[in-house]
């Protein structure tokens, strides 16, 4: 109010004078509130639009929105789906849940599990056991299979019971423990 009353208060140029009342209507709209007659009020919008003012909807569209209400739930239904259609948009495609853990399901989950359980793809080959005359023959079967030195496969082999081989498929795994029993060691599958 100070600040107001000081420009009133100085003897300025018509120009300079029009510059102060504009300055006036932005910087101090307490005195448009206070109701300064001299400068026009803003009116505040009842609701805030993001999208900014919008003209009202003709008549034609008010109708279109009253024929719509009107109809049976089943037609209501059939809107989403034809329009989709008609103005050629791609079908909103379903999100999926895979790679969600929602916790432990009721029912028939159990039995899945039963089944991914018995489809085991991946497969360990483990070393139990072999004789001591054929140790060499079981550490050279090793080196063919893993790409192990010598010195790493015998470290391996003297280390019974040992993981060889992992993550390896049925077929493959059956041929290792094949090998390794020709050459006078035990391997079983995990």
């Amino acid at each position: 109010m100070k600040l107001i009353n000081t420009l009133k208060g100085l003897h300025v140029s018509a120009a300079s004078s029009k510059r102060i009342t504009v300055l006036q209507h932005c910087f101090f709209s307490a005195d448009v509130a206070a109701g300064d007659s001299k400068s026009k009020s803003y009116k505040y919008p009842a609701v805030y639009d993001p999208y900014g003012p919008r003209s009202a909807p003709s008549d034609k569209i008010l109708q279109l929105a009253d024929r719509i209400a009107a109809l049976p739930m089943e037609e209501l239904k059939q809107i989403g789906p034809t329009l989709l259609d008609r103005l050629k948009q791609p079908k909103p495609q379903p999100i999926s849940s895979a790679g969600f853990n929602f916790g432990p399901q009721v029912g028939a989950s159990s039995v899945q599990t039963e089944e991914k359980k018995a489809e085991k793809t991946a497969f360990d080959v483990k070393l139990e056991k072999f004789d001591a005359a054929a140790k060499i023959k079981v550490i050279k079967e090793v080196r063919t299979f893993t790409s192990l030195g010598l010195k790493e496969a015998k470290d391996l082999v003297e280390k019974v019971p040992v993981l060889l081989k992992q993550g390896v498929t049925k077929e493959e795994a059956n041929d290792i423990i094949e090998k390794i029993k020709a050459a006078g060691g035990v391997a079983v599958m995990e």
